[in-house]
């Protein structure tokens, strides 16, 4: 049953605050399809649901805050791009975005490849049966173990990130007697528009070999001439969030030269490039992203024309998507604790979860859209801050939103397309218990992610 309307609450602020936000839409009960997964709807009594259960059903059964994926519609997602991208081109799923045994269990199940970055993410990858030969290893300082590891698990490419790299993957798999696939990762120089610190092409930061001045060329002199090692291709990710192709092109010009100038220089045309991944996803109505189609056509036209001109065989394209496929079927359903009107700025909204389930907005000063979901409501719209419970005033969930003036505690919000790098950058500040994950399909919900207990704390802590 869901829950029945609360008396009004905080009224709504007179003056607005300087700074971004989105305007109150016309009826606050209105969910906005862009930024909620695709089987998110309300019921008759206005309460919202996923995968056909309620929100209220699904806080009393799994507690809240808690993390709540669209399984129907994470397979969707993960279709859409192997369509898109068809036989001729990989699709690597990107681990770091959110990885679990399940994920890795659908991402096999469906056709896709992943790309891990840490000896953890790897060992939950093979433990959950995905080929080692459909995995790629990335990460900018693997360890001598986690390559050890790698190289013997027979992972289908280990992406080199430095020339150390090069000797150590090379030392490693000839030492046990394999030739193991690598890309070699180059910054380009591009700019990608995106927060500085999810820009990973320009040559000011730690990714990668750089184009300029010739080091990647010397990467590609030295990882040619070691046993140890196949050269397959060259590797380019510019950041995060993305949404204009423009860098992509830049970008993909730039790789191309560069596979001409290790032909014209070693005879050599390698068969592969990957462009990374960074497409971004709507997080608020203002969001405009591309359809998997869209970018499939667009990265392939790009390719396609620049080794024309090149007069370089068009090579196999991997891309590396991880938050446009989990990023909008997941959203973090929290219970409403205080609420403070402040007189002509705004309204302070706590919730029981924040910073320790969702550190975007404190890192990045990331947007997100919030909803109340247990009740509709016609009380009018009021500015609110949507803040968590830690001990930082940087504590913020959602900036700036409008929320209904009645809104009290009690009361049940959340926030969609938290499903990328909300569970994964999860800590445990103040002590605080990691939400679950919980896969909701067809009427039924289920964890894969436990929610941690205090047992679990207690448990690594030896003192």
């Amino acid at each position: 049953m869901s829950r029945s309307a609360h008396p009004a609450g905080p009224r709504h602020a007179d003056v607005l605050p300087e700074g971004h936000y989105s305007a109150p839409a016309t009826d606050l009960n209105e969910l906005d399809a862009k930024v909620w997964s695709r089987t998110v709807t309300r019921d008759a009594d206005g309460a919202l649901t996923v995968g056909g259960m309620e929100v209220a059903r699904l806080a009393e059964e799994f507690g809240t805050p808690a993390y709540f994926l669209d399984e129907s519609d994470f397979r969707a997602r993960c279709r859409a791009w192997a369509d898109a991208f068809g036989p001729d081109a990989d699709v690597f799923y990107a681990g770091k975005a959110f990885l679990s045994r399940a994920v890795v269990r659908w991402l096999t199940e469906e056709g896709l490849n992943l790309d891990v970055c840490s000896g953890g993410e790897l060992a939950t990858a093979l433990d959950a049966g995905m080929p080692a030969e459909r995995i790629a290893f990335h990460g900018n300082n693997k360890t001598v173990a986690e390559i050890e590891r790698a190289v013997e698990a027979g992972v289908g490419r280990i992406v080199l990130d430095s020339f150390q790299e090069i000797v150590r993957v090379a030392h490693t798999a000839q030492r046990l007697g394999i030739r193991q696939r690598v890309q070699i990762r180059v910054t380009v120089g591009v700019e990608a528009h995106t927060h500085e610190f999810i820009a990973t092409a320009h040559e000011d930061q730690k990714f990668g070999i750089a184009l300029a001045g010739g080091q990647a060329a010397e990467a590609v002199r030295r990882a040619l001439t070691l046993d140890g090692l196949e050269l397959i291709g060259i590797h380019s990710h510019i950041g995060s969030q993305i949404f204009d192709m423009a860098g992509f092109e830049v970008s993909a010009r730039r790789v191309v030269q560069l596979l001409a100038e290790v032909r014209d220089e070693h005879g050599v045309e390698l068969p592969e490039i990957d462009l990374g991944g960074g497409l971004g996803i709507a997080y608020t109505s203002d969001d405009d992203p591309r359809e998997p189609h869209e970018i499939a056509k667009s990265l392939g036209d790009i390719v396609t024309r620049e080794c024309e001109a090149a007069g370089l065989r068009t090579p196999r394209i991997s891309v590396e998507p991880g938050r446009a496929i989990v990023g909008p079927t997941a959203f973090t359903l929290y219970e409403v604790g205080t609420i403070k009107p402040l007189e002509g700025l705004r309204t302070y909204v706590s919730v029981d979860g924040g910073m320790s389930d969702n550190i975007r907005t404190a890192l990045y000063d990331a947007e997100y859209s919030v909803a109340l979901v247990s009740r509709t409501s016609d009380a009018e719209p009021m500015l609110v801050r949507v803040v968590g419970k830690h001990c930082e005033s940087g504590d913020i969930v959602v900036k700036d939103a409008f929320l209904p003036s009645d809104l009290a505690p009690g009361d049940l919000i959340a926030v969609p397309a938290t499903g990328a790098y909300c569970r994964s950058m999860a800590s445990n500040y103040n002590h605080a218990l990691r939400p679950p994950v919980v896969a909701v399909r067809d009427g039924q919900a289920r964890v894969i992610v436990r929610r941690e207990t205090e047992e679990d704390l207690l448990r690594l802590d030896v003192g």
